[in-house]
């Protein structure tokens, strides 16, 4: 799909109408009442994959704990994730601190000015850097997530799957000619705005959109048509067992190899349950490979559902009971015993998190 031309009249309506619905329409945001660039750079991070709702309390948890840059820097790993606890998608907040310590380090604390030396950090794409540079810089450049690219296909009655990477480059480039010289970072906080709230995925609110009157897919009578999609692959799914081994009133957790899935993260000791295991066979492999011990399963306390982004996991916790040998690291790069009133200081997987709730 080559770009699409918007003629001048008609990009001076899209922008004008929009920018006149947002003035009036616009969620009140803490991180939208400031330009402070750390707290819009935090927002958009917290932001990705995640509705605004769920953001909000680690919004003002993060902002009270961590009120700068230099304050994100020096905190540890542990104190991060733990603030960061049942947001999903751990290495957000990895990037984020291993980001905070490249400003510092690097740029005295400088938090960068333009999209191109943001897009130089970890964990901040082409998106996240658009909307920081455009918000906190009004610099004049684009920043489309998922909301903008389907307003954007509707708007244009794009036919092409949204999700391939021609039609986003072309989207893209189309979101670009659109910005305004002056306030982009509005311009592009409106498009998602519109998005997020009327131009929703099923049964768009056409009657309330500000830019009804020149969207060609309402025109054409496609708005629930689009935007499409290519086929997905089947989710694969895996069996995850876990031991609860307690001693003394105190649980046994390890943590998981920071750079791997979930890096960084404590966890109940197991693993996947391999073809042709039963979770009793698979648990104790798992003991023995991960620990270096012996244990005997009792019953099980909890089963829990849990989906990734490109696989799903039922966790099966099990008490369990060590029967030979003393617990060593050979998969974590840690191992605790930890007070069940203390677990919640630790951050852990989200299926954990649940199965540790029903222990």
């Amino acid at each position: 799909m080559h770009s699409v031309r918007v003629s001048g009249g008609r990009k001076a309506a899209v922008r004008r109408r929009l920018l006149a619905w947002f003035e009036r329409n616009a969620r009140d945001l803490p991180w939208r009442r400031t330009r402070n660039p750390y707290r819009i750079w935090l927002s958009e991070i917290l932001l990705q994959q995640t509705r605004v709702e769920t953001v909000l309390p680690y919004y003002r948890r993060f902002v009270r704990a961590l009120p700068s840059v230099r304050r994100l820097a020096a905190a540890s790993e542990d104190e991060v994730l733990a603030l960061w606890d049942g947001l999903g998608y751990y290495r957000r907040a990895q990037n984020l601190h291993q980001a905070a310590k490249v400003i510092v380090a690097e740029r005295g604390g400088r938090l960068p000015r333009t999209a191109e030396d943001w897009q130089q950090l970890p964990g901040v794409g082409r998106y996240t850097a658009g909307a920081i540079a455009s918000i906190a810089f009004g610099q004049r450049v684009a920043a489309v997530d998922g909301n903008g690219l389907r307003v954007l296909a509707r708007l244009l009655a794009v036919r092409q799957p949204i999700d391939r990477r021609s039609t986003v480059e072309a989207l893209w480039s189309t979101a670009a000619e659109l910005v305004p010289p002056d306030r982009a970072g509005d311009f592009n906080q409106a498009l998602m705005e519109l998005g997020a709230t009327v131009c929703v995925p099923r049964r768009p609110r056409c009657d309330e959109c500000p830019l009804r009157r020149v969207c060609q897919a309402r025109r054409k009578g496609c708005q629930d048509d689009l935007p499409r999609r290519l086929v997905r692959r089947r989710v694969p799914h895996h069996e995850i067992v876990a031991a609860v081994i307690g001693r003394r009133g105190r649980y046994l957790v390890g943590r998981r190899p920071t750079g791997g899935l979930l890096g960084g993260l404590w966890e109940f000791p197991g693993g996947k349950v391999e073809r042709g295991e039963t979770h009793k066979e698979a648990l104790e492999r798992e003991l023995s490979e991960e620990l270096g011990v012996e244990a005997e399963v009792g019953e099980r306390v909890a089963s829990v559902q849990h989906a990734y982004s490109h696989f799903s996991i039922t966790l099966h916790a099990y008490q369990c009971t060590l029967a030979r040998g003393h617990p060593r690291p050979r998969y974590h790069t840690a191992l605790r015993w930890v007070a069940r009133s203390r677990l919640n200081r630790y951050a852990m997987p989200a299926a954990n998190r649940k199965s540790m709730d029903r222990i």
